[in-house]
């Protein structure tokens, strides 16, 4: 094992936070819909639709998928608020998100070279590692090469960029479909990030904790 490809969101940071209780906030204030759990699933659901739609010639950043799923609420829930804050939070979110502190550790005990691989643009995620005195070898994103996980054409710029082989690497993350599905595709070995403890299917390799995926690959 000469190496580490780590997800972003819901791996190193998590899914939530005063930036997105924030926004749900707002959301619920400004639209004919008060259910934050609802607004909630629909949001995550909505980016992961669009993420998977986003491919080469019909590509969207991040940014355009959450623009485009502001404009779609303020059809759909009578969205009516500044959608350019409402923005701004997202990207605050994808920058300033609370870290899990088995990230923390696991960064300053990995003797590997650790590269974040992520949906989330390059410029993002600097920001958060910067934050958080964390140093990653390196950064690679969808923008890179116009595809989202699990399309194993980041997980094949990741072993460009890194210079390893798929044997030599190990990818960690907390989604079976995208990080899981998406290294197998690309020959990598997943370990699947099983924080809540959730069944997992047989064959898939999986830990509670990153310190208990450091445990597993050193």
């Amino acid at each position: 094992m000469k190496g580490i490809f780590l997800d972003y969101t819901g791996t190193i940071t998590q899914e939530g936070g005063p930036d997105v209780a924030a926004l749900l906030g707002r959301l619920c204030a400004g639209s004919n819909c008060k259910d934050m759990k609802w607004l909630l699933n629909e949001w995550w659901r909505l980016v992961k639709l669009y993420e998977n739609q986003s491919y080469k010639e019909d590509y969207m950043t991040e940014d355009e998928i959450v623009d485009l799923i502001l404009h779609k609420w303020e059809d759909e829930i009578e969205l009516k608020e500044n959608l350019k804050e409402l923005h701004g939070l997202c990207q605050k979110y994808w920058m300033y998100a609370p870290v899990y502190s088995d990230a923390l550790e696991f960064f300053e005990r990995c003797p590997l070279p650790i590269y974040v691989v992520t949906n989330n643009g390059s410029k993002y995620v600097e920001v958060c590692m910067e934050q958080n005195g964390l140093h990653p070898a390196g950064i690679i994103c969808g923008d890179m090469v116009r595809a989202y996980k699990p399309h194993r054409e980041l997980f094949e710029e990741a072993l460009r960029v890194s210079g390893f082989m798929p044997k030599e690497v190990v990818h960690i993350g907390d989604s079976v479909a995208s990080d899981v599905e998406g290294a197998r595709a690309a020959g990598i070995r997943p370990v699947f990030l099983n924080r809540s403890k959730a069944e997992v299917s047989e064959g898939i390799e999986s830990v509670g904790s990153l310190l208990e995926a450091l445990e597993l690959i050193l």
